[in-house]
């Protein structure tokens, strides 16, 4: 499990996850990139992922109602921002793992952190 927070591009190393045209606009990818469970989600053509991981109990949230840019958690309600990973109701304490994305030569890239 990695800090909950927002990563930024350059502490990233970027992993093609899937073919842009495979994600079409309101769906979303559940990837796995080593240990980390990630969903990719396309709003807009714009592309978000986070962690499948509820700050609250560990629980998946990726399967969650999408409200716009909130991904609802659906054991117990909290609500996080896809763009960020904030906190946006509870019963979650604190931001759920924000990875940056971009599309390179038609494929959805997620940026990875770096560990030590």
């Amino acid at each position: 499990m990695l800090a909950y927070r927002r990563y930024q591009p350059e502490e990233c190393d970027f992993v093609p996850v899937a073919a842009a045209d495979e994600v079409p606009p309101g769906e979303r990818l559940f990837v796995t990139v080593g240990d980390l469970d990630i969903v990719v989600f396309n709003i807009a053509d714009q592309f978000f992922a986070i962690e499948d991981r509820c700050t609250h109990d560990d629980g998946p949230i990726g399967e969650g109602d999408l409200e716009g840019y909130t991904i609802v958690c659906p054991r117990h309600g909290a609500r996080f921002d896809v763009r960020t990973g904030e906190v946006l109701a509870p019963p979650a304490p604190v931001p759920v793992p924000a990875f940056p994305v971009r599309v390179q030569d038609g494929q959805v890239q997620v940026g990875i952190p770096r560990r030590p």
